[in-house]
């Protein structure tokens, strides 16, 4: 028979054979993470693509940004075609002569960066936005609020549009244009937690303590506001992912010589009709499996997190 007690925030457990052991809350989480086939499946899934990524240079057949390594006689190879260079292009070539295999990896690590980079930017400046507007209350929490409904009406791509516009393209100016879009979704959502967590008394106790202002919203306030960021900083990411591969296919994201995922699928475009529709296919499966991934360990993150969301 197993017995399960709390002592100071963890389970003391022990089995049919006596042993005791502390469950801690981070193997409580493994625990419960664990429980989903799907999530495990995805965050399989989502590692993949990273290592893929992150080992491109070392495992991809060819370098396709490469101009030395380029031939045109290659150009729009079907999939399983050999490569003047006598290996096997496994899903094709594009218009180029590239490797979409091997596209695809270096396409992979720009689409990771970008959607990573831009995804916790936009949340260590929405947090401390939204924790100072919760603690200050009146005329700064309604003013901050009410700039961040005006950008929330807004379409999101509309909103990167006319940034990319006025910055130019570039990977830095890309990020930017993705913090921008992104922010106010973290301080919405840190403010609400923090409205709730500002009137507990632990917050009070640090007030009749004296402590800063800065002690109080970093050390006190934020650390009981990470669940929901946790959950919305997965989705985020899978969502500047996805708008950066937007603003590319339309041709105003990232240059031709910094590819994503996006100017991949932008590049197959013009010969889809013409039945060569591996230039395109594959770079947007790619694109699918990392979203579909990214979203499933969120999914599963969310439910673990929320105990009312458990099933």
């Amino acid at each position: 028979m197993t017995v399960v007690s709390s002592t100071q925030g963890s389970d003391t457990t022990s089995d049919e054979e006596g042993r005791v052991f502390v469950e801690t809350p981070l193997r409580r989480f493994i625990s419960d993470f664990s429980e989903s086939w799907l999530a495990l499946a995805g965050l399989v899934m989502f590692l993949t693509i990273v290592s893929l990524a992150v080992f491109a240079p070392l495992i991809a057949p060819q370098d396709p940004y490469d101009l030395s390594t380029l031939d045109l006689l290659d150009s729009k190879l079907k999939p399983g075609e050999l490569l003047s260079s006598g290996q096997v292009a496994w899903l094709g070539t594009d218009g180029l002569g590239r490797d979409i295999l091997s596209a695809i990896m270096y396409g992979l690590r720009i689409s990771l960066a970008v959607g990573a980079s831009s995804a916790f930017i936009a949340l260590f400046i929405g947090a401390s936005i939204g924790l100072a507007a919760a603690y200050a209350g009146g005329r700064v929490d309604a003013i901050i609020m009410r700039i961040v409904d005006i950008q929330l009406s807004f379409p999101s791509i509309l909103i990167g549009l006319v940034l990319i516009a006025v910055l130019g393209s570039g990977t830095e100016k890309i990020i930017v244009a993705l913090v921008a879009v992104q922010w106010a979704y973290y301080a919405r959502t840190v403010r609400g937690t923090a409205l709730v967590e500002r009137r507990k008394e632990y917050i009070e106790a640090a007030r009749c303590l004296a402590l800063s202002s800065r002690v109080i919203l970093f050390q006190h306030l934020l650390p009981n506001c990470l669940p929901p960021l946790i959950v919305l900083v997965t989705v985020q990411v899978a969502h500047s992912i996805a708008l950066e591969a937007s603003l590319s296919f339309l041709g105003v994201g990232l240059p031709v010589t910094e590819p994503s995922l996006g100017r991949l699928i932008a590049n197959g475009f013009e010969y889809m009709m013409s039945g060569k529709y591996w230039i395109s296919f594959f770079p947007g499966l790619a694109l699918l499996f990392l979203i579909l991934s990214i979203n499933l360990v969120g999914d599963q993150v969310r439910d673990v997190l929320n105990p009312r969301l458990q099933r």
